[in-house]
């Protein structure tokens, strides 16, 4: 499964849409389609999806120790 797939479940499981996902990243929806479909998404880009559907992003380590991925508050 690819990031956009990802992407695309947590906001059908959340009852959301790409285009209030777009408006939330502050794009537009074509612009996001565009996004989507080059599956071109950084870190930081990542961590906006969660926010959106109000998830939390971590990598999970084979001991079980979760890294956290959170935005720098300013």
């Amino acid at each position: 499964m690819d990031v956009s797939q990802i992407i695309k479940a947590l906001l059908t499981l959340n009852k959301r849409k790409i285009i209030d996902f777009a408006a939330f990243y502050g794009v537009t929806r074509q612009s996001m389609s565009n996004k989507m479909s080059r599956n071109s998404f950084s870190a930081e880009d990542l961590i906006k999806a969660a926010e959106f559907v109000d998830c939390e992003l971590f990598f999970q380590l084979d001991d079980g120790q979760r890294i956290y991925l959170r935005m720098k508050k300013k």
